[in-house]
């Protein structure tokens, strides 16, 4: 647990691989966007470790503009359903939370 815990943990690294989940792959402004509030420097962080734990992948096009984009990658894949129990969980708290 503690393992998985690690390779998730970070403010932002969920929401990163929800939105390659969602999206397979996206450039880095794409992702930008789809995330409220991030910074450059926490982004481009959360997004190296991402790729050195081997979740996410990124492809450097050789072209002038620079192009990057990032994709899910096969271990990250493996990670939707903790990621949509987790989801679910908040979803649910949040709801109770609410009500009372």
């Amino acid at each position: 647990m503690f393992y998985t815990i690690s390779l998730i943990s970070g403010q932002w690294k969920v929401g990163i691989l929800a939105a390659l989940l969602e999206n397979e792959t996206l450039r880095y402004s794409e992702i930008k966007k789809r995330i409220n509030n991030i910074t450059e420097r926490i982004l481009i962080k959360q997004l190296k470790e991402l790729q050195e734990d081997g979740l996410i992948i990124r492809k450097d096009y050789s072209e002038v503009p620079p192009r990057v984009e990032y994709s899910i990658s096969e271990k990250g894949k493996s990670l939707e359903k903790v990621l949509l129990t987790l989801h679910d969980w908040g979803k649910k708290h949040r709801e109770k939370q609410q009500a009372s």
